[in-house]
């Protein structure tokens, strides 16, 4: 299955300028994806690793593509015009996975994979302001429609609390200097507003030591961004909610893979999928996370920091009892 299909992920190496899709034969070799499959893509981005499935899910299979970023679905959509499956895009946030597929009239699913990096769009493109390396408004936010959206990284670091502030930099951030970066931002914010990410660049990098702005792997700002972002999106939470509605849905012998970033993440989805396997209710499929190859890291260096697991549902019912 994974010969026959390999000539789709290559070209989705070489043609996606902009977004690589990580660890597409690993997650693809650990779904074993088989013709007639219903697959939910938790994360469609820009249709990267669907747009690999999907050939392998065949004309009876069916794709379900989610993402809180409507643009995203927009370029999945072009990648997934010739597929031969039957596809859904579906803009939400995938904590609502249940309602998603209530609406689409489907109780159970096969195959479930959530890809939690942030695509090279979001960062490059999508002038919200995920990047540190652009001069774009404090936003940092998924959904485009405004309306749809409690508070941006801008009505954070303007309006919350010193010890607030330092707080989601602690803990989504695991950034140590957490409290010296709080009390600069507050120090600043007196003076103006903070309105684009380069006038926050500028003050993370007078809050830290000099030693913590060079000679190191990631840059001094990341952290920061990392940890506004999970907060302006409520991602820990989201997610937690996504997993176990994703594990409520899937059928009995299906397969769940998750690829994180981000420790917290990895952390939560060791914990869920070790608390499933207890009691035979499921197989760990990987005892220990995989990670990009040597390779892999040379065609792109943001897949570092990826740890993919996966996890396969106890055998019950037959296949004919709930498609």
């Amino acid at each position: 299955m994974i010969k026959e299909n390999s000539e789709n992920i290559e070209d989705e190496k070489r043609n996606s300028s902009v977004h690589i899709s990580v660890l597409l034969h690993e997650v693809i070799e650990n779904l074993n994806l088989e013709k007639g499959d219903i697959f939910v893509d938790m994360t469609v981005n820009g249709g990267g690793h669907s747009s690999a499935i999907a050939p392998l899910l065949g004309k009876d299979g069916i794709l379900i593509g989610i993402d809180a970023d409507p643009t995203a679905l927009v370029r999945g959509a072009k990648k997934l015009k010739d597929s031969p499956a039957k596809v859904h895009l579906v803009a939400d946030n995938f904590r609502n996975l249940k309602q998603i597929l209530a609406n689409l009239k489907i109780e159970k699913v096969n195959k479930i994979l959530f890809d939690l990096g942030l695509s090279s769009h979001e960062l490059e493109s999508s002038g919200r302001g995920f990047s540190f390396q652009k001069d774009e408004p404090l936003l940092m936010t998924f959904p485009t429609d405004s309306t749809k959206v409690s508070f941006t990284a801008s009505d954070i670091v303007n309006t919350w609390d010193e010890d607030n502030i330092a707080s989601i930099l602690e803990g989504y951030g695991e950034e140590r200097f957490a409290k010296r970066i709080a009390r600069r931002i507050v120090e600043v914010r007196k003076m103006q507003e903070i309105k684009t990410t380069q006038e926050l660049v500028d003050i993370i990098k007078n809050a830290v030591p000099g030693w913590y702005r060079s000679g190191r792997k990631a840059h001094f700002a990341t952290r920061t961004f990392q940890a506004l972002r999970m907060t302006v999106n409520d991602e820990i939470r989201a997610l937690d909610e996504a997993l176990n509605a994703a594990w409520d849905v899937l059928a009995p012998n299906g397969i769940i893979a998750v690829i994180s970033f981000h420790s917290m993440e990895d952390r939560m989805v060791k914990k869920f999928f070790k608390e499933k396997s207890h009691g035979g209710g499921a197989t760990l499929i990987t005892k220990k996370p995989i990670v990009p190859s040597e390779e892999e890291l040379e065609m792109n260096r943001r897949a570092r920091s990826a740890k993919l697991r996966v996890i396969k549902k106890a055998k019950s019912l037959k296949k004919k009892d709930y498609k």
